[in-house]
C-alpha cells in the first residue's frame, strides 16, 4: 500500500519538471510577440530613409543616426507638447490619487447615510463607456469656458471609477481596530487618512499612479476633441496631426513619427520603472484577497 503513496508525490515532481520549462518557453514567446512592435519602433528611431525604406526590412540600423530626433524638433514643437502632455498628465495623475482615495477611504470606513447607494453609482460608471461620455463632456466644458485650456483637459477625469473602486478594496483591509486605536488617542479622521492609512495602502497608490498616467499621458481622443489651439495640443494629438500632414514624407517620413513615439513611451517607461515595486507588491497582494 505504501509504494503508490511514495511514487505519486515523485510522479508530480517529474510532471513539474516537464511543465515548467514549457511554461517558460510560452511565456517567452508571449514576450517575444508583445515587445516586437516596440522593438521595431525604437530601432526604427534610429535608422536612416534608406534603411526605412529597404526590401526586405532591416532591423538593426545599418548606420545609427539622430536625424529623425533633430528633423522632429525642427518641423513640431515638442518641447511644448511634451510639456502639454506632462503637465495635463501630473494634474489628473495628482487629482486622482486625492480624490479617489478620500472617496475610498469614506466608502470603506466611514459610516454614513447612502453609504451603498453611492458605492453602487460607482460600480455603474464603471460600466459607462468612456466614448459615450465624449459628447456631454464636450457641450459641458464648453459651457463652462473650458475649452482650449489645460482645466478643460484635466477636470473630466480628476477622478474616476476605477480608482475609487481599487483604493476602497484596498483601504477594507486595514484593520478597523488600528483606526478606533488612533481615534481613541484623539486622532482625527484627516490625521488617521494620510498618516496612518495611505502608508498602508501605497501597494495601490503605486498601482493607480501607472494606470491614471499611462492613459492621461496616452489619451488621444479628449484631447483632440477639446482643443483646437495647436499651443495646446498634447503629444499624441501632434502625432496625429503630423502623420496626416501630406508633406510629412518631404519633411522625415516613417523615421519621424518612430523617433515621436519613442518619445510618447519613455516617460511612461520611467514612471513604471520608479513604482515597480510598490506595483507588483500590489498585485502580489490583491491575489491574496
Amino acid at each position: 500500500m505504501s509504494a503508490p503513496t511514495a511514487s505519486a508525490p515523485t510522479g508530480r515532481r517529474r510532471e513539474g519538471r516537464v511543465r515548467r520549462p514549457v511554461l517558460y518557453v510560452l511565456a517567452s514567446l508571449g514576450l517575444l510577440v508583445m515587445a516586437t512592435p516596440f522593438l521595431w519602433m525604437a530601432l526604427s528611431a534610429f535608422k536612416s530613409r534608406q534603411d526605412l525604406t529597404a526590401s526586405p526590412p532591416v532591423w538593426i540600423p545599418s548606420s545609427w543616426t539622430l536625424s529623425n530626433f533633430s528633423a522632429l524638433l525642427d518641423q513640431l514643437d515638442m518641447p511644448r507638447y511634451f510639456m502639454n502632455s506632462l503637465i495635463v498628465a501630473a494634474l489628473v495623475t495628482v487629482c486622482n490619487l486625492l480624490f479617489c482615495s478620500m472617496l475610498g477611504y469614506a466608502l470603506a470606513k466611514l459610516d454614513f447615510a447612502g453609504r451603498s447607494k453611492v458605492f453602487g453609482i460607482v460600480l455603474a460608471a464603471l460600466m459607462v463607456p468612456g466614448n459615450l461620455l465624449i459628447l456631454p463632456l464636450y457641450v459641458l466644458m464648453s459651457g463652462l469656458n473650458l475649452i482650449d485650456t489645460y482645466a478643460g483637459l484635466v477636470l473630466p477625469f480628476a477622478a474616476g471609477a476605477f480608482g475609487v473602486f481599487l483604493m476602497r478594496q484596498f483601504m477594507q483591509t486595514v484593520p478597523d481596530e488600528l483606526l478606533e486605536a488612533a481615534r481613541i488617542d484623539g486622532a482625527g479622521e484627516w490625521y488617521i487618512f494620510w498618516r496612518i492609512v495611505l502608508p498602508l495602502v501605497r501597494p495601490a497608490l503605486a498601482t493607480l499612479t501607472i494606470f491614471t498616467f499611462l492613459g492621461s499621458w496616452n489619451n488621444f481622443v479628449w484631447p483632440l476633441v477639446a482643443t483646437n489651439d495647436p499651443g495646446k495640443y498634447t503629444l499624441p494629438v501632434a502625432l496625429a496631426t503630423f502623420a496626416n500632414d501630406p508633406n510629412r514624407t518631404v519633411a522625415g517620413g516613417n523615421g519621424m513619427l518612430m523617433a515621436g513615439s519613442l518619445l510618447v513611451v519613455l516617460p511612461v517607461l520611467g514612471v513604471f520603472a520608479l513604482l515597480q515595486r510598490h506595483f507588483t507588491q500590489g498585485i502580489a497582494t490583491a491575489g491574496l484577497k
